[in-house]
């Protein structure tokens, strides 16, 4: 069957959003910070804020064999403080990936899939905030049709404006393959998503974004573009984040553009300096 029990997590994640989103009350990580607050530092990338999301993807319809893919992105943040006006944000996206006919008719891979590794120098600004600094791609894959078996490095760069209640920007990265299996093709990939989110004093919000991945080496452009809805809550006297937002592919070659998918998040938040 195509349907995998990692397809019930992530549908359990859909419904807990759900469920607490009812239940939402104005969360706080310390006095004076409004639920309100909390969500537009979470829309912010460089925010001084340690996150732990857990972001659930689901796609089906992907290429020849109509196959189904399941990846969860264990994705936290963890901030640095260099100087009184100088942040580090650190940001790792670590996916775990259970696919079925992707590779083939009736195959199925499961396990770590490549890392990626990015380091902000962010100084400490309000309105106009931007970021800056290197990017890696680490091969952590435990199976060979999961990963590249290359280890790359480009830059990376945040730039965005935000307010009250409104964020809007981007945030982009170049990675080149500087080293690895040389029997494997080269990695060679842009990256971008373009973001605007609203918040509510409830510590809702609303938002689209738009990710777009060039691979230069096959030649390949995907793009999706994403509605959401989010909340901010508290389970016991943790601080959540949920959020769902549908997957909606635009343009892609038929082997790798899905022919949809949904996304659901939850982010255990910590205080920051």
């Amino acid at each position: 069957m195509k349907r995998c029990a990692a397809n019930q997590l992530f549908f359990s994640a859909v419904f807990l959003f759900f469920s607490f989103s009812v239940f939402a009350q104005e969360a706080e990580t310390k006095p004076g910070s409004s639920a309100q607050e909390l969500a537009d530092k979470l829309a912010n990338p460089v925010a001084s804020l340690i996150s732990v999301p857990l972001q659930n993807n689901l796609s089906y319809g992907i290429g020849p064999f109509n196959g189904s893919k399941y990846t969860i992105n264990i994705q936290p943040v963890i901030p640095f403080k260099l100087t009184e006006n100088l942040n580090l944000i650190t940001r790792y996206i670590l996916p775990v990936v259970d696919q079925r006919d992707i590779t083939g008719e009736n195959t199925h891979q499961f396990g770590l899939s490549d890392a990626t590794v990015t380091a902000f120098f962010a100084p400490k600004t309000k309105g106009l905030i931007f970021g800056f600094g290197p990017a890696f791609l680490v091969p952590t894959a435990t199976e060979k049709l999961l990963g590249t078996e290359k280890f790359g490095v480009g830059p990376s760069v945040l730039l965005m404006h935000q307010g009250k209640g409104l964020s809007v920007g981007f945030i982009a990265n170049q990675i080149w393959s500087v080293a690895g299996n040389e029997d494997r093709a080269d990695f060679n990939s842009f990256y971008t998503q373009i973001f605007l989110s609203h918040s509510y004093k409830s510590g809702a919000s609303l938002g689209v974004n738009a990710e777009i991945t060039q691979n230069w080496e096959g030649n390949t452009t995907l793009i999706s573009l994403n509605p959401s809805i989010g909340a901010v809550t508290k389970l016991g006297d943790q601080v959540v984040q949920f959020a769902v937002m549908p997957l909606i592919p635009v343009l892609g070659p038929h082997e790798i553009k899905p022919d949809w998918g949904l996304r659901a998040v939850v982010a255990f938040v910590f205080p920051g300096s």
